[in-house]
């Protein structure tokens, strides 16, 4: 693994170039908010590449999309501008296939994760898998709160009274910071629950105050399952963000303790 260079001037590669992906270690942002070894949720982290592109054995340019999929169980998460460049290195490279093309792209960055990392190209002529969709359930966004912006705080969470329920929200304000860069990263994020009901004010007090909080991604959907499942005792607990592109990339972290696979589903604004 080569030298993390998000925040740093970098060369695009001309051709192959393995050397160029970055791995950081998960347990640098679990040791915050996480205790043992044991995870107390499964999931993966959904990438999809939109700017997929290579030669043919003819050397016939061919476009496409990848959707990427690493286990939450992995050592370390792939840092996202070294696989911008990695990508992009493959743009003058010949391959008999795209199922040779997947093949390479599942090694090498299993490699980097350390754990078994599947790889599915999508051609053209089946854009049919990237219609756009909706999150299910209830947005919250139109409520009224007080918001804070200083810190991440779980004290805002709060349920209320009633009868075990099982119910699905989400909202599109998510908002954090990439912890090296500090550029913003926009995105949605559904909650799905079964427990006593999570007072909504109280969930979007609680998302909104990411909005200056500088983390990954996948540490910050980490960080929310862990505060929302201590806060508000829930039974079954499922997030899952879906985050905007950026550099031809969305990354789209899943963490439950209930479900074990999270659908793909392309928002308006990816």
């Amino acid at each position: 693994m080569s030298k993390n260079r998000l925040g740093q001037d970098s060369a695009y590669p001309k051709s192959y170039a393995p050397e160029s992906l970055h791995g950081v270690a998960r347990a640098d942002s679990r040791s915050r908010f996480l205790q043992g070894d044991e995870l107390p949720f499964h999931g993966e982290d959904i990438w999809n590449a939109w700017e997929l592109t290579w030669l043919d054995a003819g050397g016939k340019p061919m476009v496409a999309t990848a959707e990427i999929r690493v286990s939450a169980d992995s050592a370390r998460l792939i840092e996202s501008k070294s696989l911008k460049l990695y990508l992009n290195s493959l743009a003058m490279t010949r391959f008999d296939s795209s199922d040779a093309l997947a093949d390479l792209l599942a090694g090498d960055l299993s490699a980097v994760a350390d754990v078994p990392v599947t790889v599915s190209i999508t051609l053209v002529d089946d854009t049919r898998r990237h219609a756009i969709r909706q999150l299910p359930g209830e947005c919250i966004d139109g409520l009224d709160s007080d918001f804070s912006f200083e810190r991440v705080d779980p004290s805002f969470l709060r349920v209320t009274e009633g009868l075990t329920r099982s119910e699905e929200l989400h909202s599109h304000v998510l908002r954090s910071n990439c912890p090296v860069t500090r550029q913003p990263d926009m995105g949605s994020i559904l909650i799905r629950y079964r427990g006593r009901p999570i007072d909504r004010s109280s969930l979007l007090q609680y998302l909104v105050s990411y909005r200056s909080h500088n983390d990954f991604h996948e540490a910050c959907v980490e960080r929310m399952f862990m505060d929302i499942r201590e806060a508000c005792e829930t039974e079954q607990l499922t997030v899952y963000a879906r985050y905007n592109r950026r550099g031809g990339l969305d990354i789209n972290p899943f963490r439950s303790d209930f479900e074990t696979r999270a659908v793909n589903l392309r928002l308006w604004r990816q």
